[in-house]
């Protein structure tokens, strides 16, 4: 896999990992609240198992403020369909506007 892809791929998952590990519990109100900060413990567990080789990896393609960038899109986009799909929320207009906001301000990192 080329380079420049294999950190965004690892990236990717890493965050679907830590979407789940940070929010996912708020479906399930109803668990102790010790149970889901050890089960989020857990999850998180597998999520820098991908993320410190997507960082590693990726500084060889990437300067540092270019990866946090990168998984800052990335946790923001896997965080949008995360709260419609699982969490059953609405994006509303000033979310995307803000979202692009954030990806306007990722954009001029890669500048220059």
């Amino acid at each position: 896999m080329h380079a420049w892809l294999t950190p965004i791929i690892l990236l990717l998952a890493s965050n679907v990992f830590m979407t789940f590990a940070w929010y996912g519990h708020l479906r399930h109100k109803h668990v102790a609240i010790t149970t889901v900060i050890l089960l989020s413990w857990g999850i998180a567990f597998f999520e820098y198992c991908l993320q410190v080789p997507a960082n590693r990896i990726g500084h060889a393609v990437y300067t540092a403020a270019q990866l946090k960038v990168i998984q800052e899109v990335l946790s923001l986009s896997v965080f949008a369909v995360f709260s419609v799909w699982y969490l059953g929320e609405t994006l509303s207009w000033n979310h995307l506007a803000g979202f692009c906001l954030i990806a306007a301000g990722a954009a001029l990192v890669f500048m220059g």
